[in-house]
């Protein structure tokens, strides 16, 4: 072999196969960790848009919650007397739905994630897993953002945190990954299916009076809390409840049953996800 060849040989730009899986498990994760930056700037732009040309900005990921907590503090706390395990009514309500908003907004968010960005998945290859994952974290900073309330509530009533709270960032992820596990099963099927856009607010709502937002847990006889606990959610708002506040008695058994069922959507969602992955380019 001459220089010259050895030079154009070495001159000569990667060749990159993409093929779509073979098997039923081929989630490539170092793939997806080499397009970090495109997952930030997934994020960046998805947080842009939400707040682009709005008249009070950031202040909605507050009033939100805070307008929902009245509605919910009057008719289901003052109207139906409905108990709230000790704690004052509107720090009751509105630590539930904190974490409840964040994850229907962003089980609304990544249900169109596939949909709404069909000209570039069109155009580039990128790994798909990438704008589910930006949908459900660009909803992090509207948590933050309305977590900056629960504070001055907290202390108005004179509650303080416990060592109860250094399992809060445990109960967060675990949203997130039931956010995550359930968007990647909600925006396969919308790829497929167009209608699935039209289910999407009527089963966040049905979920909704299914978790203890609007109500305490201890309401369910005690012989049925693990199988309330099936609904990963019930867990998620009850343990963020208990760390926040420090009040009643940690979810025990009933976490242990809504962790396996988050992980079991997500294991599912991911393997889904995936065998779609491969035609979306085609019918999105």
């Amino acid at each position: 072999m001459t220089a010259a060849n050895t030079t154009n040989i070495l001159n000569e730009p990667p060749v990159l196969r993409i093929a779509p899986p073979q098997g039923w498990w081929e989630v490539d994760f170092h793939e997806l960790w080499q397009f970090r930056e495109l997952v930030y700037f997934f994020v960046w732009r998805d947080i842009k848009v939400r707040y682009k040309q709005t008249a009070i900005g950031a202040a909605w990921a507050i009033l939100q919650p805070a307008l929902t907590m009245l509605v919910f503090a009057l008719f289901f706390g003052k109207l139906a007397h409905l108990p709230t395990e000790g704690l004052p009514i509107l720090v009751f309500y509105y630590s539930g739905l904190l974490p409840w908003m964040y994850f229907s907004n962003s089980l609304t968010n990544a249900t169109a994630a596939i949909t709404q960005n069909q000209n570039i998945i069109t155009k580039v290859y990128f790994p798909r897993l990438a704008l589910p994952i930006s949908a459900v974290l660009s909803g992090l900073l509207d948590f933050a953002i309305g977590l900056l309330l629960l504070i001055p509530l907290m202390a108005y009533y004179h509650i303080r945190p416990g060592i109860s709270l250094l399992l809060f960032p445990a109960f967060l992820l675990l949203a997130v990954l039931m956010a995550l596990g359930a968007g990647l099963w909600l925006s396969a099927m919308n790829a497929m299916y167009r209608d699935v856009r039209y289910v999407v607010p009527f089963l966040v709502q049905f979920w909704m009076f299914a978790s203890p937002v609007a109500y305490a847990s201890s309401i369910v006889p005690a012989k049925w809390r693990w199988l309330y606990g099936l609904n990963p959610m019930a867990g998620v708002i009850e343990g963020f409840r208990w760390s926040l506040t420090g009040r009643g008695d940690p979810p025990g058994a009933m976490i242990i049953v809504s962790l396996l069922m988050a992980l079991a959507v997500l294991a599912t969602g991911l393997i889904y996800f995936q065998r779609m992955e491969s035609t979306v380019a085609d019918v999105v």
